[in-house]
């Protein structure tokens, strides 16, 4: 795997044994702050573990495959030069990326120099502005998974939804799916801007508003951070229900800045209620590389280069080829089979759907993961 301050050192997924040269594959992933580190290093884990098996394995057609990767730091336009960078750098397809914003950046740059792009974790439903045959997705569209999430609170009687909020379009594209669905089914949704309130006036609003439930539509570990201290310890918010449907209390990051007040809040995880044997056998591979419980993100890594790897020994490294086998993919991920479709209002080759459920870490046992609704 090439680190990410070097163009072309010797990659440690390489293994010795299979000959010729290799066949390149551009990664993308936030690896240092402002970027979700977390979530980077965890979709860097299932990349290259699925790299070094499909090495192991005897590679590409007897070339092994290698990871060029690129910090993208939750930058877009970081992102987009990469994609130049990585072009020509000659790999075959560049895969990854957590952030939305930045996928889309990513995915507009790669169809437009004619690279494929497989990305691996990003939710925003309009990632490209046109339709595309280049670009694939591995994770659902941010507008299926919030409206389960959605479900989850209208369920739970929570109607009188509070979002705070930061300006982002991956924001106001999940406020605006949120508000949708809520409203339809009777419910009413209204938005507190934390760059205008305090986490303090942030709690009187929510008293004022008599909202049942607060959602996270924020960055980690600020703001997110000081407005959950803020009404876990206010006395007059004491049946609220917070939530952070983005996923910020998957990773370990959250449960070391929170403790137990990082507890009982509903996220969104894209995952199987049960993982089967292929799910569970990397997903052990996974906890010993990370020393954690590894998170959705590290699947969706490894599935990407499992189906990037089928395409290639099936079609081989042509880029326009590539692009146009995502229809014909077929393979068993670690979260149960990948195929890809054309989705209404989706720009891009979608797995249409990976499982979704929402979950908490529980109070009892902070590192223990409750599945509360599937989708």
């Amino acid at each position: 795997m090439n680190t990410p301050s070097s163009n072309t050192p010797s990659s440690p997924s390489v293994t010795n044994h299979t000959p010729g040269p290799p066949v390149r594959l551009g990664a993308l992933a936030p690896l240092t702050p402002p970027g979700w580190v977390g979530a980077g290093r965890h979709l860097l884990a299932g990349l290259d573990l699925a790299v070094r098996e499909v090495n192991d394995a005897g590679g590409i057609d007897g070339r092994p495959l290698e990871l060029v990767v690129r910090d993208t730091a939750a930058d877009p336009e970081r992102a987009a030069a990469a994609v130049d960078e990585l072009a020509g750098l000659d790999v075959a397809a560049v895969v990854g990326e957590y952030h939305s914003v930045v996928a889309r950046a990513a995915a507009a740059r790669a169809d437009a120099i004619g690279v494929p792009f497989l990305c691996s974790s990003a939710v925003l439903d309009a990632l490209t502005e046109e339709p595309t045959e280049r670009v694939a997705r591995l994770a659902p569209a941010q507008s299926r998974g919030w409206r389960i999430y959605a479900d989850f609170l209208l369920g739970a009687g929570r109607h009188r939804i509070a979002v705070a909020t930061q300006p982002s379009v991956y924001w106001a594209s999940g406020t605006r799916v949120l508000r949708d669905h809520l409203t339809s089914h009777g419910g009413t949704l209204i938005e507190l801007d934390t760059n205008k309130l305090t986490p303090q006036a942030l709690c009187d609003a929510l008293v004022e508003h008599d909202a049942t439930a607060l959602l996270l539509l924020v960055g980690h570990p600020e703001p997110a951070v000081p407005i959950v201290r803020a009404v876990r310890a206010d006395g007059r918010l004491p049946e609220i229900l917070i939530g952070a449907p983005a996923g910020q209390p998957e990773f370990a990051e959250w449960a070391a800045a929170l403790g137990k007040h990082g507890t009982g809040i509903p996220f969104l995880r894209y995952l199987p209620e049960r993982l089967g044997p292929l799910g569970e056998r990397v997903g052990k591979e996974l906890r010993a590389r990370l020393g954690e419980t590894p998170s959705f993100v590290a699947f969706e890594g490894w599935d990407t280069v499992a189906v990037l790897a089928e395409v290639l020994r099936s079609h081989g490294t042509d880029r326009a080829v590539i692009a146009e086998s995502w229809p014909r993919v077929a393979i068993e991920g670690t979260r149960g089979p990948i195929r890809f479709s054309r989705v209404p209002g989706i720009g891009v080759r979608q797995w249409a759907w990976p499982p979704i459920q929402v979950a908490d870490r529980d109070p009892a046992a902070p590192d223990h993961f409750r599945t509360l609704h599937t989708g």
